[in-house]
């Protein structure tokens, strides 16, 4: 019998390609409100955050209205380009074999809820993931809240349970909800980054992270 039952994703980065399209947009919305825009590498570490612990790296100091301004630029420039950003190649198989293996799946990710529905819907995804939790609906990555409530709702054990992330704060969330994690590093973070924090596994290609899970989940 395999250790692991639930499988629980991230979204962006880990199964859409979608790090760029963020950090180009979050530059972008720097631009327009005034503020120093973050190189790539600092748009691309505050993926998978809420949008107030977003603020604190990317701007700290800028006051309510400001923030409200980022906030509601960001959002227009994403929702204007969101269509661009696929699945990684191999997601849909990947998730696939899981299901017919049956392992059960959920998503834990930095997005806000009406985000998350529009994804599942554009990808066809909805049903592979019986369970999912967003970060609008408690704490943020890497508070340990996401995992525990899907732990509650899915009725799986810690040690049953694994994580899979493509940013340190994912990581994060899996050792403070004491949970294995699987780090990849083709999406926002990069693998020196990744290397700072402990996983069970280090994966730099969906394919490379398919064939782990076939042969450890």
């Amino acid at each position: 019998m395999s250790r692991y039952e639930l499988v629980v994703f991230d979204w962006d980065g880990t199964l859409m390609d979608s790090t760029r399209l963020i950090a180009a947009c979050l530059q972008e919305a720097c631009r327009e409100v005034g503020v120093p825009v973050p190189g790539e590498t600092e748009a691309r570490y505050v993926i998978g955050l809420n949008m107030a612990d977003t603020f604190r790296h990317v701007a700290p100091g800028l006051d309510a209205e400001g923030q409200r301004r980022l906030a509601e630029r960001y959002r227009y420039h994403f929702l204007a380009r969101e269509h661009e950003a696929p699945l990684y190649e191999g997601v849909s198989d990947m998730l696939s074999e899981l299901r017919a293996r049956g392992r059960r799946l959920a998503v834990a990710t930095g997005k806000a809820r009406r985000g998350l529905e529009r994804a599942l819907d554009a990808t066809g995804l909805r049903e592979r993931f019986e369970a999912t939790r967003c970060a609008d609906e408690g704490f943020a990555k890497p508070h340990p809240d996401m995992l525990l409530v899907l732990l509650e709702t899915t009725g799986v054990e810690p040690h049953r349970t694994i994580m899979v992330g493509d940013t340190t704060h994912d990581l994060e969330l899996a050792a403070n909800a004491g949970v294995g994690a699987v780090a990849v590093s083709y999406g926002a973070h990069s693998e020196d980054l990744l290397a700072t924090r402990p996983a069970l596994a280090r994966c730099a290609s969906v394919a490379e992270l398919r064939e782990w899970l076939a042969a450890h989940a």
